[in-house]
């Protein structure tokens, strides 16, 4: 058994990016916009102006109260896609209940939505146009290709279908040339399907929901899971129990969820490149 370690993959995507940002004309801009104070955000709003310092972007973060009119927030948005400086637009989530967080998501210039979780860059990576992908399925996709594991003609089986990980992570597979199975709350025997997978992707949120003897001999596991358990973090996966059943696991901490704001990095920069070549086509 070997171990998918996100913090090495982390480092070397942090280094690369840091010299291509040293032969840039300008520093790529990235505005993060937090509404309320909800712990979690605060941590990975620290966590993104961490990454930004360390590579050389600059930094913005827009914070506003809990109660705020949704217009304003949908004005700093449209402001923001007008400014040039700005290359990457994130609102972080969750937004409070009052805010329709579909919307406001879809205001940002798909050119500058660095979580790419817009209807647009959605609909795009389904049909396999290159565009911006949301940061945690790409993290694991860059993990598989770092220790060189091919994705093509193999089986995986993703459970969990939300818009953040596992509808992108299938199209990603798909476009990679994997036969794809998503599974979710309402698949009915849950086992037979993951003891199928070659590859096998738990992101549900729901601590060792999948155990040894749902998964196949040589497999690899990718645990996206993030729980608190007797306060201390574990996947979706019973690490112990399947760690010697497994070809490659990713650990929890230390695993995908290294990989999110390293990717966030890669679409920003992704996103300065794109609107650069942008303004070269508009002078011509």
């Amino acid at each position: 058994m070997e171990l998918l370690d996100g913090k090495v993959v982390k480092k070397k995507i942090l280094e690369e990016l840091k010299e291509e940002v040293l032969k840039l004309k300008r520093k790529p801009g990235l505005v993060v916009i937090q509404v309320g104070d909800d712990p979690a955000s605060k941590v990975y709003v620290g966590q993104k102006e961490k990454m930004a310092n360390s590579v050389g972007y600059n930094f913005q973060h827009i914070k506003f109260d809990e109660n705020i009119e949704e217009d304003i927030i949908e004005k700093k948005i449209i402001e923001l896609n007008n400014d040039d400086n700005v290359d990457g637009i994130l609102v972080q989530m969750p937004l409070p209940k009052q805010l329709n967080s579909k919307k406001i998501q879809n205001l940002i210039d798909q050119y500058k939505d660095v979580d790419g979780l817009s209807d647009i860059n959605s609909g795009m990576l389904t049909h396999n146009v290159d565009t911006l992908v949301p940061c945690t399925p790409k993290g694991i996709m860059d993990i598989l290709e770092y220790y060189n594991i091919s994705v093509s003609g193999k089986n995986v089986v993703i459970v969990g279908r939300s818009d953040l990980v596992g509808k992108p992570l299938a199209s990603l597979m798909l476009n990679a040339n994997a036969t794809v199975t998503i599974c979710h709350s309402k698949t009915v025997n849950l086992g037979e399907f993951t003891k199928n997978a070659d590859i096998l992707v738990a992101a549900v949120g729901k601590a060792s929901l999948i155990t040894k003897d749902m998964v196949k001999e040589n497999s690899v596991v990718i645990d996206v899971g993030i729980n608190r358990v007797n306060d201390k973090l574990c996947g979706d996966v019973d690490f112990d129990g399947v760690i010697d059943k497994v070809s490659y696991i990713t650990p929890v901490p230390g695993g995908v969820g290294q990989m999110t704001v390293a990717e966030l990095g890669k679409n920003v920069l992704k996103a300065y490149k794109n609107r650069e070549k942008q303004k070269i086509l508009e002078k011509q």
